[in-house]
């Protein structure tokens, strides 16, 4: 662990005492504490009173069970050894509760903020208290300018470039300590959104030509006008950003098996017993072409905004400047923010759009589920085998485990993450009259369920990185069950008019076992043509499949054709431009797919990859 200087300290008691920017620049945010970024709210810890509670240090640490770095903030009062009355008894009864534990990957209570920080923290920006402060300052800041542009709204000018560029610092250089700085007033005011229109105020009071018009910040406004903005923005901000493209590449992981698997034959299981075989890839195409809908329909959903005043009528809108089109100013100002404008409203945006939203992830969730559940069952069978981790341990006790635990803990949080996204589904939709409470606490989980969702589709991909198929297991199960192959001899003997074809194979067939020489031999006895005879007398369970194989290579085929429908082909593709194309002739299906797709592209939008 690196030295920690001890001629910060005085410099912390000086931003402890003055408040002032020193903080910022002295102690970034990688340096204060964590409570303010941590996006669930069970971990958040609200600093003291000047910005800053205890100096901490960070550190590089490897993390014991992916082995890769992470950097976590260390308090360095929590590093010093315990005196005896605070150290742990032989008698659990002796064990001290301390209620001042500052946050770490250690004392979070949400796994989100500790163990799986690693996972998680890319969401911190968005959905922490921090984030939440941050996209409230944007909107602020834009319905001010909003209101400078308007014509009707005389008391506010329009603004010089130098206060339009002095508007635009306070949102790109909005810090942890700007946020801190908001906590600070809210201490005072116990309402988060006025102590944002305060903070502003004040940092606006010096510039000649704003502060004449620092009243019009948050003009017309009640909190929710600048909430529900605020968190589209963020749902905005985490689908486009993070949680689309982490679907995809589970999407593009599963499509690779599809297409390199798409000829390996494997038998089907009904109701768990043998059924009519298939390939290995068609059922990874499945699951592919599944959650590539769900993705699209996931994608199509735009979040929603209101900015229509306190029961959502425009009331003081009105009264305060009646000849403005408040209705046209309004939806002008929610699209500009790359939001849907919704005209009808109470005191809140109703939610609907949320509720679809994560009803489309959680469906997402559900079907990755029965991947991770197939999948593991598919290991358990010995169909896959999975790539052992040097140093990595599967049982305390065992020592030959090789456990599939990616797709358990990717099964595991998928449940959690729906749970959090099925309350959130059911409650924000519903608020008592113009407006209850009961929204906001739950709102400030938005980013939970999505968090558990991206921890678990890195499971899934870590996980699908370490399979390794066992064609010869695949091939052991085939070679054991011809009694498969009593469905196509029946539908032989109904087309050549043989009666009762069910019956008669469900008599040779059931509770009996079956052989292939048990089967030529029936197969002889059929009163039907040579040619029929001898199509039967070839069949094996190995190539009754049907049309499994092409259907799983075409997958691409019948998907939309969007920028990463295809990741793994897409990654073909490339290989193609400037005529390398020796990896792809290693793989022909993979090769005419590919080139296939390419086809398509360049008939259907005129452009080409190779470009």
């Amino acid at each position: 662990m690196a030295a920690f200087s001890a001629s910060l300290l005085p410099q912390a008691q000086q931003c402890m005492s003055s408040g002032s920017r020193f903080c910022s620049k002295n102690f970034p945010a990688n340096r204060l504490q964590g409570g303010s970024t941590s996006f669930g709210p069970l971990g958040l810890g609200l600093p003291g009173s000047a910005g800053l509670k205890r100096v901490y240090q960070t550190s590089s640490v490897a993390r014991p069970d992916d082995g890769r770095a992470s950097t976590r903030v260390v308090n360095l009062a929590m590093a010093e050894a315990p005196s005896q009355d605070q150290a742990v008894g032989r008698d659990l009864g002796d064990v001290k509760l301390e209620n001042d534990l500052e946050l770490s990957e250690l004392t979070a209570v949400s796994p989100l903020d500790g163990r799986y920080g690693h996972a998680s923290k890319k969401l911190r920006s968005i959905f922490s208290e921090y984030g939440l402060t941050r996209y409230r300052v944007l909107v602020e800041v834009r319905w001010l300018q909003k209101l400078s542009q308007m014509d009707g709204v005389n008391e506010v000018p329009a603004f010089s470039t130098s206060a339009h560029a002095d508007l635009e610092k306070i949102i790109h250089n909005f810090s942890v300590y700007q946020a801190l700085q908001v906590k600070a007033i809210e201490r005072t005011t116990n309402h988060d959104v006025k102590a944002i229109e305060y903070f502003l105020k004040d940092h606006l009071k010096d510039h000649s030509e704003v502060a004449q018009v620092v009243e019009f910040i948050h003009f017309a406004c009640t909190s929710e006008d600048i909430n529900n903005l605020a968190h589209g923005l963020m749902l905005k901000k985490a689908m486009e950003s993070l949680v689309l493209p982490a679907m995809d590449s589970v999407i593009g992981a599963i499509h690779k098996l599809a297409v390199e698997y798409a000829d390996v034959p494997m038998l089907s299981r009904t109701h768990g017993q043998p059924a009519s075989p298939t390939t290995l890839g068609k059922e990874m195409a499945n699951f592919c072409f599944r959650l590539r809908e769900i993705r699209n329909e996931l994608a199509s959903i735009q979040p929603k905004g209101k900015i229509a005043g306190a029961v959502g009528n425009y009331n003081a809108h009105y009264v305060a400047h009646p000849e403005v089109d408040w209705e046209g100013a309004a939806e002008e100002f929610v699209t500009s923010l790359g939001l849907r404008f919704n005209p009808y409203t109470t005191q809140i945006e109703p939610h609907d759009y949320v509720a679809n939203l994560f009803n489309a992830v959680a469906l997402f969730n559900t079907v990755l589920i029965g991947f991770d559940r197939d999948i593991w069952g598919y290991i358990s069978l010995g169909y896959f085998r999975q790539q052992t981790v040097a140093g990595e341990v599967g049982s305390s006790t065992m020592p030959h485990k090789v456990n599939p635990i990616d797709f358990e803990n990717s099964e595991g949080n998928l449940g959690m993450a729906n749970a959090i996204l099925g309350h959130l589904s059911v409650k924000l939709p519903i608020s008592r009259w113009q407006r209850d409470l009961t929204d906001s606490t739950v709102l400030r989980n938005l980013g939970g369920g999505l968090g558990y969702s991206l921890l678990a589709y890195e499971s899934t991909l870590r996980g699908l990185k370490k399979l390794k198929v066992d064609e010869g297991r695949l091939q052991e199960d085939l070679n054991n069950t011809w009694e498969v192959l009593a469905e196509p001899i029946q539908m032989v003997m109904r087309r050549y008019g043989i009666e009762q074809p069910y019956e008669k194979l469900k008599e040779f067939t059931r509770g009996r076992e079956v052989s292939k020489e048990s089967l030529l031999q029936l197969v002889e006895t059929l009163d039907i043509p040579e040619h029929a005879k001898e199509a039967l007398r070839s069949l094996t369970p190995s190539t009754y499949v049907g049309r499994a194989a092409s259907l799983a290579r075409k997958t691409c085929d019948v998907l939309p054709l969007t920028a990463s429908a295809c990741p793994y082909l897409k990654g073909h593709l490339e290989c193609m431009k400037g005529g390398r194309q020796r990896n792809m002739k290693k793989h022909p299906p993979l090769f005419a797919a590919a080139t296939r797709i390419l086809a398509r592209i360049q008939i259907r939008t005129g452009t080409s990859l190779r470009n």
